[in-house]
């Protein structure tokens, strides 16, 4: 049977295109420069070489085998990570290390002075290695220097290996948007990118587990150094595994046949994103640093992130404020990282099921608990321990708004540079907002945080507001591209569009070069 795509009612083909904006022309010969996709055809119209019944569906299970467990794991991992100096606070650190006044506030932020240094040295670096190899190698070092934390003997030596690691941690969150992007549709991405987000949820909870097991070793050794000795080998162990196992990209996978790496790409052709180029192309990063959308994703991960620095590094000493012990307060943690995992899922899963670009909606809405559970622990009593233990754990769905944000942000750039730069743009503002956070808990209004919690709430206010914005902008520049290009649905223009999407679907172009382009929201 004819491809539909090769064939057209209102005549032949067009030679060529012009991409407006660009000055750049594409036609069917070859594409200089493209993405590396195009190494796997001899020609445009080898895209279409189609799914046999049930193939897509066993390609994208194979797919998912092959990615999921790798970043799920490491992203629990990242989390534990997250909390080992919240535990190593109950577990004397403070004490042990004669910690004094905002030094741990410090602790807390300086971990985010290493992110945000090397932040664009790392993104940068990505494009040019093999992103599952070099993703791997940064994990072995994260967690080797995260074991080294635990011979620290003063704050000095301590903030130093906490820079360091921070460093090493700079390029998992980039380089996992970036190999979800890979893989997967625009559609398929947000309930992937929920997935091995939810596993943060996953790593509260074990970090809970492991956390209370640790507290029981009665060693040599002060239980905080215990913590960061066993996470510390556990992630190092799991970066030598990621090295070894985790696929580079679709065009180079070992695991899959030479047909499946081209209809995994052949299927990745609608989101005209990609996906890879090594190529560091500078008009491509003077574009994002020009763009709009980019620097609105930056404070939007600013001001999601502010509550997240406060409550991964405060939050063990909110519970413990309630009057609970030591180990009682490492525990209670799990139904928090449970809270978590379900918002991310629910999050998700409504989002599949609502019509196309209701993500802004989704997002939004699950900022809401997270406001409810801010106001709760401001307004209600202390003595109401149970109201606020509730209202602390409705603060975990800022998590799921975020996943939602992040599919936005890898569904909306395009040009594998400027995917590159947006995302370590992004991952700045995550940075900032982490360092931030924690100066906003007081020590001399602890347990109750007063102004920690107040920072919550007008993050989540200004959030919501530039979500709503991106939306409407968004949307917006849809309708003028439509106009634009005279497309309406099935009309001959929609039609030639369409003849268009193979042209540009792999010429590493940007979402503002490419005018077949259309906006998520």
């Amino acid at each position: 049977m004819a491809n539909p795509c090769t064939q057209s009612p209102s005549g032949p083909k067009p030679a060529a295109m012009h991409v407006e904006g660009s000055g750049i022309t594409i036609d069917t010969g070859k594409i200089h420069n493209g993405d590396a996709a195009l190494a796997l055809f001899d020609n445009l119209e080898d895209m279409h070489e189609g799914f046999e019944p049930g193939e897509e569906k066993k390609l994208v299970r194979k797919i998912d085998l092959m990615i999921l467990p790798f970043l799920s794991v490491c992203y629990a991992f990242y989390y534990i990570d997250k909390t080992t100096l919240s535990y190593a606070a109950i577990f004397g650190i403070e004490e042990d290390l004669g910690l004094a006044g905002s030094e741990y506030s410090w602790l807390s932020s300086v971990f985010y002075f290493g992110f945000l240094a090397w932040s664009f040295p790392t993104n940068l670096l990505m494009q040019r290695f093999p992103i599952g190899k070099y993703l791997g190698a940064n994990i072995f070092l994260w967690g080797f220097f995260l074991m080294l934390q635990a011979a620290a003997k003063n704050f000095t030596q301590l903030a130093v290996l906490r820079v360091i690691s921070g460093a090493a941690e700079a390029c998992s969150d980039p380089a996992f948007m970036l190999i979800t992007s890979m893989w997967y549709t625009r559609r398929q991405q947000p309930i992937r990118i929920g997935l091995w987000y939810t596993a943060n949820g996953f790593g509260i909870a074990i970090g809970g587990l492991l956390g209370y097991g640790i507290g029981q070793i009665d060693g040599a050794l002060s239980s905080w150094k215990y913590e960061f000795l066993i996470i510390g080998a556990l992630c190092a162990i799991w970066g030598i595994v990621m090295i070894i196992f985790l696929p580079d990209s679709p065009v180079t996978a070992p695991q899959l046949s030479a047909r499946e790496k081209r209809l995994a790409v052949e299927r990745l052709r609608d989101n005209q994103t990609g996906v890879e180029n090594k190529t560091m192309k500078p008009r491509q990063i003077l574009e994002a640093a020009s763009d709009w959308k980019v620097w609105t994703f930056f404070i939007i991960a600013f001001a999601a992130n502010i509550p997240n620095g406060g409550i991964s590094n405060f939050g063990t000493l909110i519970i413990k404020g309630f009057g609970f012990s030591t180990l009682v307060t490492a525990l209670m943690q799990i139904p928090y990282g449970a809270f978590i995992s379900i918002m991310i899922l629910l999050s998700v899963f409504i989002n599949d099921r609502l019509p196309k670009n209701n993500r802004c909606v989704v997002a939004i809405a699950f900022v809401l608990p997270n406001l409810a559970g801010s106001f709760g622990l401001h307004y209600l009593p202390q003595s109401n321990q149970v109201g606020r233990l509730i209202c602390y754990y409705l603060t975990g769905s800022y998590n799921a708004s975020f996943v939602i944000v992040l599919s936005i942000s890898t569904g909306n750039i395009a040009g594998h540079t400027k995917k590159v730069v947006t995302n370590a743009m992004i991952f700045l503002g995550v940075c900032a907002g982490n360092i931030a956070g924690p100066f906003f808990y007081k020590t001399d209004q602890a347990p109750v945080y007063a102004l920690g919690i107040w920072s919550m709430i007008v993050a989540n206010f200004i959030e919501i507001a530039l979500i709503i914005l991106l939306g409407v902008l968004l949307a917006w520049e849809n309708r003028r591209r439509d106009r634009k290009q005279g497309v309406a649905p099935g009309s001959d223009a929609d039609y030639m569009r369409q003849l268009e999407l193979d042209r540009t679907a792999f010429s590493d172009l940007t979402d503002k070069e490419n005018m077949n382009f259309r906006y998520l929201y």
